[in-house]
């Protein structure tokens, strides 16, 4: 800030001079205090100068609205909400987000740097502020084949932007917490550079969570038991309590919204589709969950703005206060939580569910081929799909609802007619398969998902975290091999195959994770691909697409598949899936 431009910002807050907005008769959320304030706020070239009395160049009754801080989400992979930057913006901006601290790591494990700096290009400008966490395990793990591998020399130059607020979550919790050479580099480059680091640690505890946290890890996105949360807690770790499309913690960290834990705590998304953003919200949708379950709404709004705000050093965001930038949303009462209107630097950008400004998707298609062209791989044949392995008995990974982790079955393997070997429609188990797709090496790993519900068919998908290898899931191997060539041949995206018949599909071209379409038209393609998938079993519990593409992560608990096979991630150890 210049000097003439803080000497008019003093005079302002002063009374001295009109300011150029003052949003009269409000009520404002003190997130310092806990409490709520009759005032005007007054606004000037940008920034909140004044709580009290004012009078502007422009002034607009609130009649008693409640002016809180803008919300900020503290952990999100915009990728996963299948929306390019502009539209992901125009989706989270009416329900109050002035800002978004985003892991571009699914990018990332596509196209490396070229990845990362396509979403730093396409977010900027935005009335959303975009901010960047340094993705620090592509690929996730040593038992992973992604498109790219970043090391500690590719991120460096990076933490010169402002934008780049630090070290994405440290998913290799094994590297971590064992001294890992290479994983050392990329932490003391952060701490070099005076930023934070993010975690990714479930279960993570005693000694082991002491290593993590004294090699520099500060926060855990994935805690799902209260017990967990506060060890972490007492270990000096903050903890971002997550609800998003797939992965819902909300519920089990209720007591974490209290003092003093809650000044430790944030609120974030994680991933979350966008018919969810549209539909429910963002983190506003948080706040009003929360509220439900009986939390102190301020508590909640402070947990979604000034938290996550001093976490990653935004300095002047996170409250309605002199010399905050004025990024405030309006809503009418705090249980309710709708937000009517957003300002970001004083300026209203949305109101009443909409965003004022939409801007385009501006692409480069030259210097972002490598992203725009991401599937490497030959056609699918019955041939790549027969199991390797014979015995008496199949290892089952099953899903769990509303939560990313897995649990281990063991069943006999038998075989009925219609569908493929091991496959059990009654019992909830189909076969599962997943392709290499960046670099054409022929490697697929074939196991058994267990609670997906799919009766008949076959479900595809380029988005498998954190490598986004091709995922397919299927009930015999003609339509996984149809619906697995379909996404295939679109670059990208998603697909439904019953009896050798498309059923639906969403071509995601943008490195095979986003589109370039905007939320509405994804979101409506995405909401007919779901129903038509809970006509054939999926159900409500478990989210046909979210919940699958989490099944290839080998850094969750217990049990995943990859190109490698059936990844015990505890013990990063490779498992038969028959024997």
């Amino acid at each position: 800030m210049q000097t003439e431009q803080r000497r008019q910002q003093i005079s302002a807050a002063k009374g001295e001079r009109p300011v150029e907005l003052v949003l009269k008769r409000a009520r404002v959320v003190n997130v310092f205090t806990n409490e709520v304030e009759q005032a005007d706020v007054a606004i000037h070239q940008g920034q909140i100068v004044g709580i009290g009395e004012y009078t502007g160049e422009t002034e607009l009754d609130l009649a008693g609205k409640y002016v809180c801080p803008g919300l900020i989400d503290g952990h999100i992979h915009i990728e996963s909400s299948m929306l390019c930057g502009p539209a992901f913006a125009q989706a989270v901006l009416p329900h109050g987000t002035v800002a978004v601290v985003t892991d571009p790591h699914e990018i990332s494990n596509v196209a490396g740097t070229a990845g990362l700096e396509f979403m730093m290009e396409t977010t900027k400008d935005l009335d959303l502020s975009v901010y960047f966490m340094l993705p620090s395990c592509v690929p996730a793990a040593d038992l992973d084949e992604s498109g790219a591998v970043l090391e500690a020399e590719d991120l460096a130059p990076y933490y010169a932007s402002p934008r780049v607020l630090g070290l994405a979550e440290l998913m290799n919790v094994f590297g971590t917490v064992h001294g890992d050479e290479k994983i050392l580099k990329k932490i003391e480059d952060c701490a070099a550079a005076r930023k934070p680091m993010d975690g990714h640690a479930p279960f993570l505890s005693g000694k082991d969570l002491n290593a993590y946290v004294t090699a520099g890890v500060q926060s855990d996105h994935e805690c799902s038991a209260l017990e967990e949360a506060m060890e972490k807690l007492r270990r000096g770790q903050y903890i971002m309590v997550r609800e998003g499309t797939a992965a819902q913690n909300l519920q089990a960290l209720l007591p974490l919204f209290q003092e003093p834990y809650c000044e430790r705590c944030m609120l974030v998304t994680d991933d979350k589709h966008p018919g969810d953003l549209l539909e429910g919200g963002h983190i506003d949708f948080i706040i009003r969950k929360a509220v439900a379950a009986g939390v102190d709404p301020i508590l909640a709004i402070k947990m979604g703005s000034l938290i996550p705000a001093r976490y990653f050093g935004l300095t002047q965001n996170g409250a309605v206060a002199p010399g905050y930038a004025a990024d405030l949303i309006v809503v009418s009462d705090l249980e309710n939580f709708t937000v009517e209107q957003v300002y970001k630097a004083g300026k209203l950008v949305a109101e009443k569910g909409r965003a004022l400004h939409p801007a385009p998707l501006q692409l480069d298609k030259a210097r972002f081929d490598s992203v725009l062209h991401s599937f490497h791989m030959d056609e699918i044949t019955l041939q790549d799909l027969e199991l390797r392995q014979t015995g008496e008995w199949e290892r089952v990974i099953c899903l769990t609802s509303h939560e990313l982790l897995t649990q281990e079955k063991i069943v006999p393997f038998q075989t009925h007619p219609g569908t493929a070997p091991g496959v059990d429609v009654e019992q909830k188990i189909v076969k599962l398969a997943v392709f290499e797709r960046h670099h054409n090496s022929g490697h697929v790993g074939i196991g058994f998902l267990g609670n997906y519900g799919l009766r008949c068919g076959a479900v595809a998908s380029s988005i498998a975290h954190d490598s986004h290898n091709l995922i397919v899931a299927g009930t015999n191997d003609a339509d996984m091999a149809l619906a697995g060539n379909r996404v295939r041949q679109n670059g990208g995206g998603l697909a439904f195959v019953v009896n050798g018949q498309v059923v639906g599909e969403l071509p995601l071209p943008v490195a095979g994770l986003m589109s370039t379409e905007d939320a509405v038209s994804v979101e409506k393609t995405l909401r007919e691909l779901k129903a038509a998938l809970r006509e054939y079993g999926i159900s409500e519990e478990i989210d046909a697409f979210m919940t699958l593409a989490f099944v290839s992560l080998p850094v969750i608990p217990k049990l995943r598949l990859n190109t490698y096979g059936i990844v015990d991630a505890e013990r990063q150890q490779i498992l038969p899936a028959v024997f």
